[in-house]
Parts: C-alpha cells; structure tokens; sequence
C-alpha cells in the first residue's frame, strides 16, 4: 500500500508539472496579445485542453490506460443531475440580484444583437426569445466541447487520483485550490474579470471555484463517470457567461455581485458544497479506507 501511494502522489506531480508546462505556452499567448478574446477563442480553448493533455501524458508514463479516466456514462440521472445543479444554483444567484435590485434583469442591448443575429423577418422579442433557447439548449453542445479538456484532466485523473490517498474533503479542497490557482495568470494579467479590482474579482473566484469543487468531486465520485464533471463544467459555463451575465442591466455596482466575479454566485455555491459535503458518507470509500 505505501508503494501504491508513493506512486500516486508521483503520478500528482508529474500531472501538475506537465500542465504547468503545456499551460504556459497559452498563458503567453493569452497575455501577450492582451485579451482573451484574441486568436478567434483558440488560445483560451487550447489552454482549457491541457488539463486533458497533461492527464494523458501521466497516463501513458505510467504504463497506464486511458480507460483509467472514467469514460463510462453511468447512471442518467447522474448526468441530468450534473447539467441541473449550475442552472439552479445559477439562476438562484440572479434572481436574488435582480430582486434585491443589485442588477436588473433585461438587458436590452444583449437583447437586440441576439435577436439581429437570427435574422428573422418577426418582433424582436420573438427573435431574442428563439436565440435564447438555441443557445440554452444547442449551446451546451459548442460548450461541452472546451469543457471537456478541462474535466479530462480534473475529474478525470485528478480528482481520482487524490482521492486514492485523502479524504473526500482534502480531495475537494487540494483539487479546488489547485483548479483555482491554474486560472490565475489570466486573471491577473489578462481581461478574465468583470470589471471589478483584481483583488475582489480574484477572492470572489477562488471562492466560487473552490465551493464547486465539492461538488463537481462528490459527483465524480458517486458516479464513476467523468462526463458529471464535463456537464457540470458546460452547463456553469454556459448559463452563467452566456445567458444570466449577458442578460444583466447594469445598475451601477452590479459587477461586484454578478459573474464568476461578483459576492452574491460563491455564496450560493458555498450552501451547494455544505450539502454535498453532509452526503459525503454516500460515495465508495478512498483506496487508503479500506
């Protein structure tokens, strides 16, 4: 068994030293051009990759399959979970926002470039209505395909890999800390923020990030399948940054409480993790438990 996890914990490091290597070379890119809308998104899909690249090459080092991965669907209703739980905690974030009237729900300038974008020859609340249930709906699809770099090498191995050797906690902390920091450099240096202070947008984040990683890990876990993790991460992506925010009239200080960004989405996040860290009993036992 120690040699086991001597080995894990090598597999740990070679994972996080290769994506630092492979990350690098789009956090250049992303930096030095200046935003991270440049390179038409190729420079932030590329960089969203290398978790997946740096998992595969662990794998193929240690004489491993890609199977290990967790490739296998599992139970449905694990998936349709994994797609509902952003949208809930999303949609919960907003509506406390426009309600408290920390931002105001309709913003009409994102309602008449999406409803030009259809080009159809009827009312405008028509073409925005169309527009917004194409991108809820097909959108995930174009969504899952970024998102799925990403949780190959999270959820995939990482989360898996962690969980060998610590408990549900440590692995849900080590691997949000982890998955914050990874995000960093484009937070500082580049235009990955809202709006805010570096500071605020960057406690706010980390904040946010680390709360979901209890529950992006209890369903990976629970589920065997990497795909809750790829859902999960699509349908956040997706709800938060191409809908609600987009959706969101400025009321003055509204991006300090909106986005990935602002107070009010890790508060909501932080009541999801509590909850399944309280069902953390639920998921098979860590290879060290048993």
């Amino acid at each position: 068994m120690a040699r086991q996890a001597s080995s894990s914990h090598m597999q740990v490091v070679t994972y996080l030293v290769t994506l630092f290597v492979f990350s690098s070379f789009y956090y250049f890119l992303i930096i030095r051009s200046g935003s991270m809308g440049n390179g038409q998104g190729m420079y932030v899909f590329g960089l969203m990759w290398c978790p997946a690249l740096a998992a595969i090459v662990t794998l193929r080092l240690n004489g491993r399959s890609l199977l290990d991965l967790g490739w296998q669907w599992g139970e449905t209703r694990y998936q349709v979970a994994s797609w509902f739980i952003p949208l809930l905690y999303s949609v919960i974030a907003y509506a406390i926002v426009w309600i408290v009237g920390l931002g105001r729900f309709g913003n009409p300038e994102f309602i008449s470039k999406l409803a030009e974008r259809m080009h159809l020859p009827v009312p405008t609340w028509v073409s925005a209505g169309l527009g917004l249930f194409f991108v809820a709906t097909l959108g995930l699809l174009k969504s899952l395909t970024s998102a799925l770099g990403e949780e190959i090498g999270w959820r995939g191995f990482f989360v898996p890999e962690l969980y060998r050797n610590m408990s549900f906690t440590a692995t849900a902390l080590v691997s949000g800390v982890v998955w914050s920091l990874w995000h960093y450099p484009i937070l500082i240096f580049s235009d990955y923020n809202s709006g805010t202070p570096t500071w605020y947008g960057l406690t706010c984040f980390t904040v946010m990030v680390i709360s979901m990683s209890f529950v992006f890990a209890w369903m990976r876990l629970k589920s065997g399948s990497l795909w809750t993790g790829a859902l999960l991460h699509a349908s956040h992506n997706l709800y938060v940054q191409s809908i609600l925010t987009p959706l969101t009239r400025d009321t003055g200080k509204t991006a300090w409480y909106i986005d990935e960004f602002g107070a009010v989405l890790p508060l909501v996040v932080i009541a999801f993790a509590i909850y399944f860290w309280k069902r953390r009993k639920e998921l098979p036992s860590p290879s060290w438990d048993k």
